[in-house]
């Protein structure tokens, strides 16, 4: 089966029936023309829309797509991991009723939960492996970033040290969500500027990050996903100074 094939025919079970006028119209333009002119590998698409779909706290259509994402290249430890990391950006307010859903959906196909862990840090190194993996994704600026206040302590060793330094999935899948995250709830360009800057530097190159916006302009509308395009084109003309 394929992208195309799985999301088509759940969006088709769900709404064919009611909304018989538009069903064929949503199905052609977010998995057929958007698949055909979006080149990027299946887990890539896939785990960018789960990111974005928490982003968007769009949780109905979570719980269509994510099937949809363990039928094609995504791992149960790769969604969990997006599950996970999506806490620090959106917050537990907004992640808590994903758990639900990515529960049920596991434990239906059979999944033993829980998953084996992924954490690499301990209570004691946090803050000390989070600060390395944040300058080695922003710069040696970054030294001693905890120091000018709590909420920057928080970011480093929570932020950093808890999720970044998991395993499950590498630094690119990890700035990837992170962008996509940001991209899908807007109002945050400050920091959308800052992570598109850091997939740059990491290999996610302009053309990558706009391919991911292209992807996941069906789930979330084209204003964000022109904010989202304009912030890469910046980030990309800003790092080339």
């Amino acid at each position: 089966m394929s992208i195309k094939d799985d999301a088509q025919r759940a969006h088709k079970n769900l709404l064919g029936e009611t909304e018989s006028d538009t069903i064929d119209r949503i199905n052609h333009f977010a998995f057929d023309e958007v698949q055909k002119d979006v080149d990027l590998p299946d887990r890539t698409k896939m785990l960018s829309t789960l990111a974005y779909l928490l982003g968007c706290q769009g949780v109905e259509e979570y719980e269509i797509m994510l099937p949809v994402a363990l039928d094609n290249d995504v791992n149960p430890v790769e969604a969990k991991e997006v599950l996970y990391q999506a806490i620090d950006y959106l917050g537990l307010g907004r992640v808590m009723p994903f758990f639900k859903v990515t529960n049920e959906i596991m434990t239906a196909r059979g999944i033993k939960l829980p998953l084996e862990s992924q954490t690499k840090t301990t209570m004691d190194n946090r803050l000390e492996e989070g600060e390395k993996t944040q300058i080695h994704l922003f710069g040696p600026q970054m030294k001693d970033f905890a120091k000018r206040g709590t909420i920057n302590k928080w970011l480093v060793d929570n932020c950093f040290g808890d999720y970044y330094t998991r395993g499950g999935l590498d630094d690119r899948d990890r700035e990837m969500i992170t962008f996509c995250y940001l991209a899908a709830q807007g109002g945050v360009e400050p920091q959308l500027l800052a992570h598109a800057k850091a997939n740059i530097g990491l290999g996610n190159d302009k053309e990558f990050l706009t391919k991911i916006v292209l992807q996941n302009e069906p789930f979330i509308g084209y204003p964000r996903s022109l904010n989202a395009i304009s912030v890469v084109n910046q980030a990309a003309k800003e790092l080339e100074k």
